[in-house]
């Protein structure tokens, strides 16, 4: 099995939610002048999903070879009008494992959960930030708080070999089909050195790399001296997992989780707190963020080791969905995702105490408590055995179109350009 490599010489700029992530990546589209590389599990027709698809037909319109990859089970509702106007334009658009119309709900299992971005082979994004208008603040209450990065450096080659991948499997298990008339692209040139970062893109899939992501936080709370700090949105651990978290906390390590307090999938708050309590007694912090629901995917330990990329700590993404993280080795991104972190916990987290938990109840220690920590210890290889269904890419203009139902209010444009100038600040 090929291990992933790490590159020096990178830049990594950390992105808070939609008002950094998406003035950022669509100013890149607009400069693209060769390709354009997206995967997304979720594409809604939203204001932000609108203003996408702008870049983009602006994009193809001038010459830019532009490749969109949507899972089918995240993105199941574009209209003919929005996928036309795509499409017209000579945006390839293409859809993960498309469900058949009666069983769209019926197939939740190993979906392309990753959030890529590769533009000309030299400016790449990765993190858990989705195009749909719930990743912006003006969204209310339910707007989600999450992370991603903007990544220039070698590091960027690997972000666009996994893109290519998908469309062009090559010498990989042909677990999917590539669209009918793809042409193979040549590995564009590693671009050059831009900053200080040692980085490397970690995946997650069903052949070769099924535990690659958990194996490097593994490795990293094994290692870690003085402080970790976590913030989730889905979070339910493997035994192993838990078990290293655990095993840092005792040797003495500040260890910290974010988690969802004000959860967007109720199950996923009680599924958590199904460990929270051993977990505490080996002496983990666990605060809630109660403000927005909580959809990171990033994590940092001691000055400089982190990650920020899709994968949740949950059976989903560690056993069953195809994911990708970063990560990083740079003091600089630590800081500033710490700089991020703390005050989150500080000012819009409830600390958790073991009181909170069931832990002290006698159902919990003679019963279920018994009962989950033996399934968080097989559960990881039952979800292995599950068949492996045939998975494809597939042009959207081979798959079944469906038109979404009545919303709220007209969906309108996001005049994203004004955003423009303060996503920079933000970054500077």
């Amino acid at each position: 099995m090929k291990r992933p490599q790490w590159t020096a010489g990178n830049r990594i700029d950390l992105l808070e939610n939609g008002e950094s992530f998406f003035p950022a990546l669509f100013s890149a589209i607009e400069s693209a002048r060769h390709e354009v590389l997206i995967e997304t599990f979720i594409l809604f027709e939203d204001k932000v999903g609108l203003a996408l698809r702008e870049v983009l037909v602006d994009a193809a319109r001038r010459g830019v070879r532009v490749d969109v990859t949507v899972d089918g089970f995240g993105s199941p509702a574009l209209s003919e009008t929005f996928v036309r106007g795509l499409t017209e334009a000579g945006v390839r658009l293409h859809v993960f494992d498309p469900p058949p119309r009666l069983s769209r709900r019926l197939r939740p299992f190993r979906r392309l959960h990753r959030k890529i971005a590769v533009i000309d082979g030299r400016i790449g994004f990765i993190g858990g930030i989705n195009f749909s208008a719930d990743h912006l603040m003006d969204y209310g209450p339910e707007s989600k708080q999450d992370y991603a990065v903007r990544v220039r450096g070698p590091v960027v080659a690997q972000l666009r070999h996994t893109a290519r991948t998908l469309l062009e499997p090559g010498d990989e298990p042909r677990r999917w089909w590539p669209p009918r008339g793809a042409t193979p692209t040549a590995p564009a040139s590693p671009p050059p050195a831009a900053g200080p970062a040692r980085a490397v893109v970690v995946t997650r899939d069903n052949h070769r790399h099924r535990d690659d992501i958990e194996r490097m936080y593994r490795l990293a709370l094994h290692a870690a001296q003085r402080e970790v700090i976590i913030a989730n949105a889905y979070f339910f651990p493997g035994f192993l997992l838990l078990r290293s978290l655990q095993r840092a906390a005792r040797r003495g390590v500040a260890v910290h989780l974010v988690l969802q307090g004000q959860p967007d999938i109720p199950w996923a708050r009680w599924a958590a707190r199904m460990v929270y309590g051993q977990l505490m007694r080996a002496g983990v912090h666990i605060h809630e963020y109660c403000e927005r629901p909580m959809h990171g995917k990033v994590a940092l330990v001691d000055d400089a080791w982190a990650t920020v990329g899709s994968s949740n700590l949950d059976p989903l993404s560690l056993s069953l969905n195809l994911e990708a993280n970063l990560i990083i080795e740079d003091r600089g991104f630590n800081r500033a995702l710490r700089d991020k972190l703390q005050p989150l916990m500080r000012d819009s987290c409830r600390r958790l105490r073991v009181e909170d938990t069931a832990v002290r109840r006698w159902w919990w220690r003679f019963g279920v408590g018994a009962l989950v920590f033996h399934v968080l210890r097989h559960f990881p290889r039952w979800l292995a055995r599950l068949p492996v269904q045939p998975q494809r890419v597939q042009p959207a203009a081979e798959t079944p179109v469906v038109v979404p139902a009545p919303s709220t209010g007209p969906a309108q444009a996001w005049q994203w350009h004004g955003m423009r100038r303060l996503g920079e600040e933000a970054l500077e």
